[in-house]
């Protein structure tokens, strides 16, 4: 028996633009493969690099299933929970309920080369949902790729978000219907677990049902930030802080909104 929680909580809005089509998720960082599985993650595995997450140091992380990298314990949650009110440090570029036992593809990450520099990514591709059947013909396509930029200080790096398709958004032990649409859906977005201000960041449109899918109103494939390639959104982690960066991006046009939202009620949803 797993037990789950999510909560409907706090949000920092940013709308941003559509631009000219290109494939974001790169080649590679498939070195290494998480077994089809539903829940399960890795082990610590090192990413070649020395990250400075908000003053804490990291050279390893555990790769979760469900959408999401941990710094401090592996994740077995499904159900996403609000990621500016959480007590874990975690990366999530779409934390949903991944299921790859029956069908899609599993998991892969590795280091690899990003723009010319040291990375360690993470390949979400075809992923199925919860629970994961041969008859789904929905399948969600991103990535994410931790970048070295020692170059600019130690302990500096990016960390990048890659979407070429997006068509669940949650699994049915979180409220979703057959289709992997409704209930409780995908955050995405950062903490370093301390709640404390700038220390987390949730992209608008998380929990909010039907907003990233692809043609919907905040879709992660036909939107972008600090980026010119539609479906990449790029974090900078400098000096241990990552600044979220609204500033103009190449045309059609650029809105950025800064807004926080109301904790609301948490939920406990528990399956066999």
């Amino acid at each position: 028996m797993k037990a789950r929680v999510c909560a409907l909580g706090l949000a920092l809005l940013f709308a941003l633009p559509a631009g000219g089509h290109a494939a974001a998720i790169v080649g590679g960082f498939n070195g290494n493969t998480l077994a089809p599985n539903d829940d399960n993650s890795t082990g610590l595995v090192d990413i070649g690099f020395e990250a400075n997450f908000f003053g804490m140091t990291f050279s390893q992380l555990y790769v979760n299933n469900n959408g999401n990298v941990t710094f401090g314990s592996p994740l077995a949650a499904f159900t996403p929970f609000d990621l500016t009110s959480t007590g874990r440090q975690i990366i999530a570029p779409f934390f949903a309920d991944v299921d790859t036992r029956m069908a899609g593809d599993p998991v892969t990450f590795g280091m690899g080369v990003f723009d010319g520099r040291g990375a360690f990514g993470v390949n979400w591709i075809n992923v199925d949902y919860f629970s994961s059947s041969e008859t789904h013909t929905s399948r969600n396509s991103f990535q994410l790729i931790l970048v070295d930029r020692s170059d600019v200080a130690p302990g500096d790096f990016d960390f990048i978000f890659n979407y070429d398709q997006i068509q669940w958004e949650t699994g049915t032990f979180s409220g979703g219907d057959v289709n992997g649409l409704g209930g409780n859906s995908a955050r995405v977005g950062f903490s370093n677990g301390t709640r404390d201000p700038g220390t987390f960041f949730e992209l608008f449109g998380s929990a909010i049902n039907g907003a990233f899918l692809d043609g919907g109103p905040n879709a992660l494939v036909s939107n972008r930030l600090n980026s010119d390639v539609d479906g990449r959104y790029v974090f900078s982690a400098r000096s241990g802080g990552v600044a979220v960066d609204a500033s103009p991006v190449p045309a059609p046009a650029t809105i950025g909104l800064l807004g926080i939202g109301l904790l609301g009620l948490a939920a406990i949803r528990r399956r066999g």
